[in-house]
């Protein structure tokens, strides 16, 4: 239910391309949200793991998850993380060409944490499309690229 196609045709399966990101990034990555539908790129939205992001940083546990996501430290390893994933890809369905790391933990209240935890994709997407707009317009502050 979460796969898509891009607005070239090409089929996105999230699934694994989720997998594929958290694992190599991690400790630092909770979650991913993959963006792009009916876009010419896939991009992501990080949501990072704060207490292991607050150890890396050196940052107080106290620190804002604003802080955290746009301290210099985790943009050179998000952007690292981009780059090298990027350099792996086998295709544009694949291939992260767009990122921000989250300023805002998801909310429960809009339903973008499930009952269980997981991140509900789609309504991270519905909650924040303004983001995700000003991702491809290349408007938001802190995008990473390759």
């Amino acid at each position: 239910a979460e796969d898509f196609k891009m607005a070239t045709g090409t089929f996105v399966s999230v699934g694994p391309l989720r997998a594929k990101i958290i694992a190599a990034g991690a400790p630092l990555i909770q979650d991913v949200v993959i963006t792009g539908i009916n876009e010419k790129e896939v991009g992501a939205l990080i949501i990072l793991a704060l207490g292991p992001a607050k150890k890396f940083t050196g940052l107080p546990d106290t620190a804002a998850m604003k802080d955290v996501a746009t301290h210099a430290d985790i943009k050179r390893a998000m952007g690292q993380l981009i780059t090298k994933l990027a350099q792996s890809a086998t295709g544009s369905s694949n291939r992260i060409a767009r990122a921000l790391v989250l300023q805002q933990p998801p909310s429960l209240d809009q339903g973008e944490i499930t009952d269980k935890g997981s991140i509900n994709q789609r309504a991270v997407l519905q909650a924040r499309t303004e983001l995700v707009a000003a991702l491809y317009a290349d408007t938001a502050p802190n995008i990473l690229k390759p």
